[in-house]
């Protein structure tokens, strides 16, 4: 069975690639297994070694990588040059801190004795991760694996196989044979892979599949760290200054598209706002421009598929249905194959509408009205998500009131972001469960082992 890939900006197939039947699956687990034997064992500072190589690989394929996300996820090209960027920041990061942040733990020591912690790799990974951001997903999910000594087999969404297939290429290259490898397709592959006789299991994407991946995870008996979706809040009170905020009000929702997991879902604004926030916005977002995201200048490009582009659709028109105003865009962008939906923006939000209880994953924004700080908190806590908020005002006490109280594992104040590989990332509630990133997020990827060494 072959794995279609389509360009989202026109339609256009791109290229095919064999789904890996089960057979082939259980074979990659056992040589996965006899790699780790000497990957495991080896130093950090061996693993560092080639994973150094693994950056310099990657940094020289940058612009053909990025060519390759745009053509095959719909990411401007702008971005895609940006997530590189960053993907390779933080394996940098993990290159300069792992030896320090597993390193060797004394916990005890007295005249007779010297205790240890230990940090040991646990084994085969399955990687599992989602299409929206292919290069930054695999160093957050597999790049921390394979530093830490864990052999990694991947599987990328079936929306990107060409991605995943560029991924492997260079990690091959680079690394022994088997330490990194993939498996192309869709759920049922995933779930092969799964079932076999694996050692820990990372996951990036829906809550819906992350909940059944955490269940399948339970029955084995087995870890994992599984970040899933998000409808963070961002909250705008009557002091912000929305000139100086208005950019970040626009990334923090439209990068991507839209299609970011802890991307600003929902937009909570004072009463006494809701007129500038609405004409300023709207002014802000209809002057980006939408089109090929190959072309350096666009701002917005494709979602990344048919289906994602009607599901959008589907929300949006459940919204209007039961009495939502669209204050711009509302339809698909006309005169185009590709899958284009217009910037939008809701306004007369109930809570029975999709757009208030769903994840919304493309560029559409509902806002909000509050009146009290604690009927915002109300709202920005009234969903089954916890993984991204962000808040705008120019008092301070008002911000830490926020983060007393909001339940989601990161916040950002005003132009300020979080995703740095120093922070961990992951959420609260069904974002997700474990954190990836920081030294919290590596040493989850580790057994701990106590030593007591006699004198």
């Amino acid at each position: 069975m072959k794995i279609k890939s389509y360009n989202p900006a026109n339609n256009a197939l791109l290229g095919e690639i064999e789904q890996t039947d089960v057979n082939e699956i259980k074979n990659i687990v056992s040589k996965s297994k006899k790699a780790f034997e000497t990957w495991g064992f080896l130093t950090i500072t061996e693993r560092i070694s080639y994973i150094k190589k693994l950056y310099e690989a990657f940094k020289s394929k940058k612009n053909e990588f990025a060519k390759l996300i745009t053509n095959e996820m719909g990411m401007p090209i702008s971005e895609s040059l940006f997530g590189i960027d960053s993907g390779l920041e933080h394996i940098e990061w993990y290159m300069n801190n792992v030896e320090k942040i597993l390193g060797n733990k004394t916990t005890y020591e007295d005249d007779k004795e010297t205790d240890k912690i230990i940090f040991e790799p646990k084994g085969v990974t399955a990687v599992i991760i989602a299409w929206n951001f292919p290069f930054e997903s695999f160093v957050l999910q597999a790049v921390t694996n394979l530093i830490v000594g864990n052999t990694v087999i991947i599987k990328h969404s079936e929306l990107v196989p060409l991605c995943s297939q560029f991924i492997y290429n260079i990690v091959s290259s680079v690394l022994p044979e088997n330490v990194y490898s993939v498996v192309y397709g869709a759920g049922e592959v995933g779930r092969n892979l799964l079932e076999q006789d694996i050692d820990f299991i990372c996951f990036t994407g829906s809550t819906k599949t992350g909940q059944s991946i955490y269940k399948l995870a339970g029955e084995k008996f087995l870890e994992a760290v599984v970040e899933c979706g998000g409808s963070a809040p961002g909250i705008v009170f009557d002091d912000a200054d929305i000139d100086n905020v208005i950019e970040s009000m626009y990334i923090n929702k439209f990068t991507n598209s839209g299609q970011i997991c802890d991307g600003q879902k929902r937009l909570i604004v004072h009463s006494s706002k809701i007129d500038e926030v609405l004409e300023k916005y709207k002014k802000f977002i209809e002057s980006k421009n939408i089109g090929n995201p190959l072309n350096e200048e666009t701002e917005i490009g494709p979602l990344v598929s048919k289906e994602q582009l009607e599901k959008l659709e589907s929300q949006v028109l459940d919204a209007v249905e039961k009495g939502a105003k669209v204050i711009c865009g509302g339809k698909r962008l006309e005169n185009t194959n590709g899958n284009y939906y217009l910037p939008t923006i809701l306004t007369n939000i109930t809570k029975d509408m999709r757009v208030y209880t769903e994840e919304v994953f493309g560029p559409v924004i509902p806002i909000i009205p509050f009146n009290t700080i604690e009927e915002a908190i109300m709202i920005a806590n009234d969903t089954q998500y916890g993984l991204g908020g962000y808040v705008y005002t120019k008092d301070r006490k008002k911000f830490d009131t926020i983060v007393k109280q909001l339940k989601t594992g990161m916040i950002a104040w005003n132009n300020l972001y979080y995703l740095r590989p120093c922070n961990p990332f992951g959420g609260y509630k069904k974002s997700g469960i474990g954190r990836n990133n920081s030294e919290f997020g590596l040493k989850e990827l580790c057994n701990i082992k106590v030593v007591t060494y006699e004198k």
